[in-house]
């Protein structure tokens, strides 16, 4: 479905545009608004003439209705049937007192029926607000979730979440403030003024004179709200990543006792957004007591004009009061109109910010018209694959080619920082490959949906990943298996001795990014999430790094069986995981030096030879040994 949103230029307008996909509700909203505007209008057009009827001019009910019934018969042909019927004029009371009485009733009776009105609008307007940015808050995530892995990590996480949480709270308000109180304002101000155009137009003009004095001084204002506004929120997205980064790493916080370091650093930023709130403060500040003056002095002159022509006895004082009255009930409802631009001005920021996350290019593969990817049967192909991260200095990887069989199971190793991680990432297309190709069975995967893709695959990192809720719920993540098979893929990744442990055993709920869980446990979670996708193709990036010696060993088989019949890339900083692997890739600043056994890689690669003495933990071993070794082999 096209975006609503995309059509016009101005990104606060584009959400407000899209208002009306509701449009049941917006026609209810304008219905309630002008039933309440005609409601004040008629109250004042008529209220002020009848009562001044009756107690100044000594009539009543009876004489009022009589009046206007001989008053229509002289207008045209279809005014007669306005006329009030005789037998309702009989009821109507002759005393000046119940007659006022009745009155004030009716006026009551409007007031409450414009009351209602008033809640109505309001009720409709709101609601229709609560839906637009509900779905905004949807389509932004969903545009997240979405994005290129490299973006995210690029950008951080606080920002897009700043901008889903708090953006969208800031167009909600000046939604509202345009649905609900703009237009119900305006649509007061108007009645107001259309009486006061009928009792004396004159003067009306004369007031309206200053409007585009207001206006632009209202402009100016608003500008410099909304540059502020886009500072403040700025502000406040870098403050949220800071409070973020230092709560998930409090750990190394307290250790390294940079307590007061950070929160001198967040004061910092604080400090700075409050300067930021300061500006958008002076401004908004300024708007409603400036307005206010320059009513005054309009008043001022009007009373000047108005008192000249009472005395030269050219107009009616009594209509003259009368229209000043209605002015005066037309600027009480227009003037928050200032207040209300400057909430709408202190909006477009985070329009904007919300625009651009949303108008952010998706991952590729996520295509309507993509083909599936066929089940992995042959091999996987990295064809002269080169990676640059944007931004880096140097490519994390560089032209490198490799063949994996089906079924094979393959190690990469190597220093930090050489492009393990990457190169086994470009498998499930976290990321693409500047320059290359990944195919499997011969296929290019980019011609392929991503999910189809996905959806073969298991994957277990170092940096365990779960969620708030069950453990159960974290198992059967993405698989949507029954909870006996969950059970028995925890068996096999040696997981159901300690959940069974646990209080509330499968359905024990963990905090957090599993807090209450160790390290170790944390991993075997994953790894019993990844065999129940029983998936073609599996990946293990230090699946086994925080596992005891103890536990991994049994791990380490349940893990070799498991790979059976499927094609496993391994990323491994221990011998015992190595050692079970059909080959051995090293990989050295972003290129493939060697690959081969074990014994090959002693006898002829010296990065594989420091990385068994520094890693693995085996004896130094001379270059002429380790060819005996593999000569022997």
């Amino acid at each position: 479905m096209p975006d609503a949103t995309r059509s016009t230029p101005d990104p606060f307008w584009r959400f407000a545009r899209s208002l009306l996909r509701y449009r049941a509700l917006i026609v209810a909203t304008c219905v309630f608004v002008l039933l309440s505007g005609l409601t004040l209008s008629a109250g004042l057009l008529g209220a002020m003439p009848v009562m001044e009827a009756i107690l100044g001019k000594g009539r009543n009910l009876v004489d009022l209705a009589k009046g206007l019934n001989e008053t229509l018969a002289h207008k045209a042909t279809w005014a007669t049937f306005a006329q009030i019927p005789e037998h309702i004029i009989a009821g109507l009371p002759t005393d000046r007192f119940v007659s006022l009485a009745w009155i004030m009733g009716g006026l009551a009776v409007l007031t409450a029926f414009g009351a209602a009105c008033n809640f109505m609008h309001a009720y409709a307007s709101l609601t229709v607000v609560n839906r637009a940015v509900t779905d905004v808050r949807r389509r932004a995530f969903h545009t997240i979730i979405r994005a290129p892995l490299w973006t995210v990590l690029r950008n951080g996480t606080a920002e897009p979440i700043s901008r889903i949480v708090n953006d969208s709270a800031q167009l909600a308000n000046g939604l509202t403030v345009l649905l609900s109180k703009a237009v119900l304002q305006v649509v007061k101000g108007i009645a107001a003024l259309a009486v006061a155009l009928a009792m004396e137009w004159r003067v009306t003009v004369a007031a309206l004179l200053i409007a585009p004095l207001l206006a632009v001084i209202i402009r100016q204002l608003g500008k410099r709200i909304k540059k502020a506004a886009n500072a403040a929120l700025q502000s406040q997205a870098g403050l949220y990543g800071a409070a973020a980064e230092s709560l998930q790493a409090l750990r190394v916080v307290k250790v390294h006792t940079t307590e007061r370091m950070e929160s001198g650093r967040f004061h910092r930023m604080n400090k700075q957004m409050l300067g930021e709130l300061n500006r958008v403060r002076t401004a908004k500040a300024l708007a409603s007591p400036l307005t206010e003056a320059l009513s005054i002095f309009l008043l001022c002159g009007l009373v000047l004009l108005v008192g000249r022509a009472v005395i030269a006895s050219n107009v009616d004082p009594g209509r003259i009061i009368l229209s000043l009255t209605f002015l005066a009930v037309a600027g009480a409802s227009l003037k928050p109109l200032t207040g209300i631009i400057g909430d709408i001005q202190q909006t477009h920021p985070a329009a904007r910010r919300l625009a651009e996350l949303l108008d952010s290019p998706p991952e590729p593969g996520h295509g309507p018209g993509l083909a599936r990817l066929p089940a992995h049967r042959e091999s996987i192909v990295f064809d002269g694959v080169s990676v640059m991260y944007p931004g880096a200095e140097r490519p994390a990887l560089r032209r490198v080619s490799l063949r994996v069989e089906h079924g094979q199971r393959i190690a990469v190793v190597g220093a930090n920082g050489c492009g393990k991680t990457t190169l086994l990432g470009l498998v499930p297309r976290l990321y693409d490959p500047s320059e290359g190709r990944v195919l499997i069975d011969g296929r290019d995967i980019r011609e392929f949906s991503v999910r189809s893709l996905r959806t073969q695959l298991g994957m277990v990192a170092q940096e365990t990943v779960l969620f708030r809720g069950s453990v159960l719920h974290n198992i059967v993540y993405g698989s949507g298996a029954s909870r006996e098979q969950a059970i028995a893929a925890a068996k096999r990744a040696r997981a159901h001795e300690f959940i069974s442990a646990m209080p509330q055993g499968y359905d024990s709920l963990l905090g957090e990014a599993g807090g209450g869980l160790s390290g170790g446990q944390r991993q075997r979670l994953a790894i019993a999430r990844a065999i129940l996708r029983d998936p073609a193709i599996l990946i293990l990036d230090e699946a086994t790094s925080m596992i005891d010696a103890d536990s991994e060993a049994g791990i380490s088989a349940a893990l070799a069986e498991f790979c059976i019949g499927r094609t496993a890339l391994i990323v491994a900083h221990r011998l015992s995981t190595v050692l079970t692997c059909d080959r051995i890739v090293v990989l050295r600043e972003g290129e493939l030096e060697d690959q081969g056994t074990h014994e090959e890689l002693l006898g002829r690669c010296e990065t594989y030879r420091s990385l068994a003495r520094h890693q693995f933990l085996i004896p130094e071993i001379k270059p002429r040994e380790a060819a005996g070794v593999e000569h022997s082999g």
